[in-house]
């Protein structure tokens, strides 16, 4: 399986295979008492510095997908600038950010209006079958990765339930927004009736169901190879919104017991003093709240915790940030406002001395720290911080701006943050052992390669590349901080209401929205 067949799949069987270092934490079953509330986040209140200074990332950020999608078919790299395949993960963030960009008057309605209409128009248009070449997907799924060109499966990469659910919250998101009735001022051509009209079919068409070999369990993956891949989504992680939108299908829906399945494996846990729902990864509480706002609504999980997954996501940040100034594994440069742990790239896998340590260092790797465990090797995500921003604004802020001070133009581009860094790691050329990489030469004398970025003596190990999947919420969040954008589209959105209200949730904003047909 590739890098990144969903960020969860390679976490989960690490957490399941490899040992965890587990730092001041208490494991509580789903079953466990109502924890205490954590302070409410801040309000937007930003000062003039700060507004232009998320002007200036949002749209840098913003510009990754526009610029860099392919015109003719909308389709997104995986990364950049690195030659790469698309993601179609990273696609649905594409569409989710047009809106933003329109919004804020980085591109016309017209201009997002034909872009998401390309992408759209080719997603259906793409073959789909079970042979093993030539096709983007089946049952109405998507593989993960796709040619960037002929947008066909990229060599052997899976059939994607999650990928293809992140496809159709930005599906979703542009089937909202582009909502002016053809023949209007404001659609004289029907151009946004066909995106409305193509959203539905996108969305309708993925036939959930069959994802489910042993149902109620959704499986991780298939491949015309080999079949569904033998695990299905166990304990809070990012198929929250997968869960939701298959909920949610008018068409192919799956059954109601599926969710309380899922959220049956949850684990309640205790770390640095926050109560929350356990997942290692940062991006866990982040991919699901870009487009569902949790604010208020409760699942029966949460209603026994006296809680609900907003909060749950701040604490986790809280826990975090906390876990970065306590620094258990000595670290450099952790504290208060450098810190943010999740799946993102890394230096390499390779072992070396610094500091007097023997430090273990990963490329792409799912690091976190939280209840479940710690996976830390000094690398940061700035997406970790950045994308907190709508749940603990008061710290994802400074943590940015620190960022952006401390490290400059080696970690802040012309298209936003690169996707990761290590400020412990400050030699290119030492000694490495055990990477079991230059065979026919003694560990101790075997020269470390980092696998991609560069190293600057001063400063640390420095990605070359951004990815999509960690860009795409860094601009979404922000928005969704700043104005609510994204969250008002979704909560007017019948599919993502059905699905919310399957799950068993309630009150809040959903109490008052408009019941879907079924």
């Amino acid at each position: 399986m590739s890098r990144g067949s969903s960020k969860i799949v390679a976490f989960a069987a690490a957490a399941f295979l490899g040992p965890l270092l587990a730092v001041a934490c208490r494991l509580e079953p789903a079953a466990g008492a109502p924890a205490p509330a954590a302070a409410a986040a801040p309000a937007a209140r930003l000062l003039p510095q700060d507004e232009r200074f998320l002007d200036q990332l949002e749209e840098r950020t913003f510009r990754w997908f526009w610029d860099l999608a392919n015109p003719a078919n909308g389709l997104v790299p995986d990364r950049a600038p690195s030659p790469s395949f698309s993601s179609v993960a990273a696609v649905g963030f594409g569409l989710t950010a047009y809106p933003i960009g329109v919004e804020r008057g980085w591109v016309t309605r017209a201009q997002a209006r034909a872009r998401v209409l390309a992408t759209l128009r080719f997603l259906l248009a793409a073959p789909q079958g079970p042979a093993p070449a030539g096709m983007t997907g089946y049952h109405g799924f998507f593989y993960h990765f796709l040619d960037m060109g002929t947008g066909r499966r990229f060599k052997d990469v899976e059939l994607s339930p999650i990928d293809t659910a992140l496809l159709m919250a930005g599906v979703l998101v542009d089937g909202s927004y582009f909502d002016a009735a053809a023949g209007s001022p404001g659609d004289p051509r029907g151009e946004e009736a066909a995106i409305r009209a193509a959203a539905e079919e996108l969305y309708t068409r993925v036939d959930w169901r069959w994802m489910q070999p042993h149902p109620p369990d959704v499986a991780l993956g298939w491949s015309p190879e080999s079949g569904y891949i033998p695990y299905e989504w166990r304990g809070y992680n990012e198929a929250v919104i997968l869960y939701v939108l298959a909920l949610g299908s008018p068409t192919h829906p799956v059954d109601e017991e599926a969710w309380r399945r899922y959220t049956s494996t949850y684990l309640w846990g205790e770390y640095f003093g926050q109560q929350y729902l356990a997942f290692t990864p940062l991006f866990g509480y982040q991919y699901p709240h870009l487009w569902i706002d949790f604010r208020g609504i409760r699942d029966a999980f949460m209603r026994a915790h006296a809680s609900d997954y907003f909060e749950s996501a701040r604490r986790a940040t809280l826990a975090q940030r906390a876990y970065a100034i306590a620094n258990p594994g000595g670290f450099r440069d952790y504290g208060p406002e450098i810190w943010g742990l999740t799946a993102c790239d890394g230096p390499g896998d390779f072992t070396l001395e610094v500091d007097g340590h023997s430090r273990v260092f990963h490329g792409y790797w799912a690091r976190g720290a939280a209840p479940t465990g710690v996976r830390d090797d000094g690398t940061l995500a700035p997406t970790a911080a950045a994308s907190a921003i709508a749940v603990a604004p008061e710290i994802a802020l400074p943590a940015m701006e620190e960022m952006s001070r401390r490290y400059g133009g080696r970690l802040l581009t012309a298209y936003g943050f690169l996707d990761a860094w290590n400020p412990t790691l400050r030699s290119a050329n030492s000694a490495a052992t055990g990477d079991g990489r230059s065979r026919g030469r003694p560990a101790a004398t075997r020269p470390h390669r980092v696998e991609r970025g560069s190293v600057d003596p001063g400063a640390g190990w420095f990605d070359s590349d951004a990815l999509g999947i960690d860009q795409g919420p860094i601009v979404a969040m922000i928005e969704n901080y700043r104005s609510g954008l994204i969250w008002r589209l979704m909560r007017r959105n019948p599919h993502l209401v059905r699905g919310l209200r399957r799950a068993g949730f309630e009150g809040g904003w959903l109490a008052g929205a408009e019941s879907p047909p079924h």
